[in-house]
């Protein structure tokens, strides 16, 4: 209090994240948005093959017991040909309709091969988008943070005033674009990585069956 003046501090400035979203202009506001869902969709996509996977290799488990526990062919066939509920099952399936006849092991081959690529390839479904998210989030985010230092510097030009106070909110904006970039790429590169690993793992297993059931319908030919 001066002369009878009672003088009021400037009020801070709020730079939580919801109030960044609000005070940013709609380019911001866009690539904002277009990250949060870039991130959810790269989440639904991990859980979605993480669970398909490991249903798939659950199964698969039981099937390879069955297999090659001793059980006759037709037992198997009964079991496993008619109803198959998971890719070695449905390779399995796929190889008995080429059993019978001259030449079987090659056409089993052929048959559970192609079964092998389509189920293989149904699993891999979405690890493109992943690998999308990941390498183009982080740009995504960059684009944001030049367009809000841009804005900074209009700021700078039209109050002709270098206060902090004057280019602290684009600056603030720019760097929450460029969180949210991290924020979506970071975990789709991991999740990426680990579900092309575990992929890469049944990939080489079921590969294995494959050859495995084409050589015992080649002996059957003996």
């Amino acid at each position: 209090m001066e002369n009878g003046i009672i003088e009021i501090a400037p009020v801070a400035q709020e730079f939580g994240f919801l109030e960044l979203f609000l005070s940013a202009d709609w380019v911001v506001k866009a690539v904002m948005g277009i990250l949060v869902i870039m991130s959810v969709w790269s989440w639904a996509i991990a859980v979605d093959k993480w669970l398909s996977l490991r249903s798939a290799r659950s199964k698969g488990r039981t099937f390879e017991e069955a297999f090659w526990s001793g059980r006759d062919l037709d037992s198997l066939a009964n079991e496993y040909g008619k109803k198959p509920r998971d890719p070695f099952s449905r390779v399995f399936a796929a190889g008995l309709r080429e059993w019978k006849g001259r030449n079987a092991g090659d056409r089993v081959a052929k048959a559970a091969n192609a079964e092998s690529g389509r189920e293989l390839s149904q699993l891999e479904g979405g690890l493109g988008m992943l690998a999308t998210i990941a390498s183009s989030a982080p740009f995504i985010g960059l684009f944001g943070t030049v367009w809000g230092i841009m804005n900074s510097f209009r700021a700078i030009a039209a109050s002709q005033d270098t206060n902090l106070a004057v280019v602290a909110p684009g600056i603030a904006e720019a760097l929450f674009a460029t969180a949210l970039g991290l924020l979506a790429a970071v975990p789709a590169v991991i999740f990426f990585n680990a579900l092309s690993a575990n992929l890469s793992g049944y990939a080489t297993k079921l590969e294995a069956f494959v050859d495995e059931l084409s050589a015992l319908a080649a002996r059957g030919e003996d």
